[in-house]
């Protein structure tokens, strides 16, 4: 083993082993075992180790593929094993190994969590309880970590990676792995019962519009009425709650973004996945260890207007980076989107208010919602209900003004009518019977839309049970 320093012992007699095909490392279920064993268990995998990395040879570790040292690493953790005193079985050794090849090039327990594709978010909220979701639905979990101490390693492995820092003095933190899942980790003494760790899934695979079709998300009509607004640069603001799919649909929509458009993204924690060639990816940088170099949204998206976008895309608005949007919105950047937290669509947009107030700039209440109703053309609400799928609740349209008040005008909306024994919700998705205004504007720009598409009440579109 070239970055190992020693090397493997061989019976006088034994002949080198003929190259072996690369073993396909399954993911082991936990196997639950009483405490004493599991403590004996622990003591041997802190053995072994740190055995292996007082003989890792670090310099030429990082100077190999990652395959190689995966390989090598496996090989060795099992000549050590074998150099136990306690005595373990097949099903044991496997498990050990598995784990501390984990902990050696990844992410400790996490590591079979994140290889599981139908898992969404993991939380854990310290060192023995770790939940996880699956369609929308949370259940508890065997796997855990070694102590408060070991989850703080995994969590400052995590930060690490993306140049950030956590610590007493910095008990909080924002980070992202390597395939765009975002991380939340907050530690004591912010946290009383030890470090908590939350990590919000994105698919291998980017979810497309035929995908939320499927789920009962939206309907066809819906989806071709996402199409025509993104083609026609109208500019949109996804509304939602946490986890309601706020970011999905808005790599969905930027999906229908021509190619030979520039399209800037701003984001706190980058979790965008556009496939244009033509994108320009910001993220927001927090203060160093003096409080100083600090970068904000406000100032991204700021700079951005000096970097000729076709379009400025950001991930999430929460404060004074919106008064500066909005103006990006009213000189010319059209096909603008963002998303907000928010329960409904008329919430969405008195937060949208809260936060201009929020930005220091004296404006008063008319001008400002009049800002808001020429900045914005349409307001996408989403929601996840309780069967755990998430679903288009209200697609509405900004009017303008009437009596100090900001118009809206619902184009589709889902009608929710009850929940049935398996507590899967019934109900449809339904036309208002309203022509918006912008059908014109994606006519010109050679996306028309059907009459048909926008006919009344009497035309309910999707199915009565809004499956899964």
């Amino acid at each position: 083993m070239a970055f190992l320093r020693y090397n493997k012992k061989m019976a006088p007699d034994a002949k080198p082993k003929e190259k072996e095909p690369e073993p396909s490392y399954a993911v082991l279920a936990p196997v639950r075992v009483d405490a004493g064993r599991e403590a004996r268990l622990n003591a041997v995998k802190t053995r072994v180790h740190q055995q292996l990395l007082e003989q890792l040879d670090l310099g030429k570790l990082e100077s190999l593929e990652e395959s190689l040292v995966a390989r090598e690493i496996r090989e060795a953790l099992t000549q050590l094993m074998e150099e136990e005193t306690e005595p373990l079985n097949t099903q044991e050794k496997a498990r050990l190994a598995q784990e501390l090849e984990f902990e050696i090039l990844g992410l400790g327990p996490l590591e079979p969590l994140l290889k599981d594709h139908s898992i969404s978010d993991i939380l854990v909220n310290r060192w023995d309880q770790v939940y996880l979701e699956r369609g929308g639905k949370l259940e508890r979990i065997h796997i855990r970590f070694q102590d408060n101490n070991h989850l703080l390693k995994i969590i400052g492995k995590i930060v690490a990676n993306v140049g950030r820092r956590i610590d007493e003095s910095n008990p909080m933190v924002d980070a992202r792995l390597p395939d765009g899942s975002r991380v939340n980790a907050i530690i004591p003494p912010l946290a009383l019962d030890g470090p908590m760790l939350s990590i919000r899934r994105f698919s291998v695979q980017r979810p497309s519009l035929e995908d939320l079709i499927q789920k009962g998300s939206l309907t066809p009509e819906i989806g071709e009425v996402l199409q025509a607004i993104a083609v026609a640069k109208l500019n949109v603001l996804i509304s939602g709650g946490t986890g309601a799919g706020k970011t999905t649909l808005l790599n969905i929509l930027s999906g229908f973004i021509p190619n030979n458009e520039r399209i800037v993204t701003i984001e706190d924690s980058a979790e965008l996945q556009l496939q244009q060639e033509h994108v320009c990816r910001l993220e927001t940088r927090p203060a160093n260890i003096e409080g100083k170099g600090e970068v904000s949204q406000r100032e991204l998206v700021r700079n951005t207007l000096r970097m000729r976008p076709d379009r400025i895309i950001v991930g999430e608005v929460r404060g004074a980076e919106v008064i500066d949007m909005f103006q990006a919105m009213n000189t010319g950047h059209e096909g603008s989107m963002t998303t907000v937290h928010a329960n409904n669509a008329r919430e969405a947009l008195l937060r949208l208010e809260t936060m201009i107030q929020l930005s220091g700039i004296s404006v008063s209440e008319k001008a400002m919602r009049q800002m808001i109703s020429s900045s914005l053309d349409v307001i996408i609400q989403l929601a996840r209900h309780t069967d755990g799928v998430r679903r288009l609740v209200s697609f509405s349209e900004i009017t303008g003004m009437e009596s100090g008040v900001i118009s809206l005008q619902d184009i589709f909306v889902f009608e929710r009518h009850e929940v049935d024994q398996q507590e899967k919700v019934l109900g449809r998705f339904m036309a208002t019977g309203v022509r918006p205004r912008f059908a014109d504007r994606c006519k010109l720009f050679g996306v028309p839309i059907r009459d048909e598409v926008f006919e009344g009440p009497s035309r309910a579109y999707g199915f009565k049970f809004a499956h899964n």
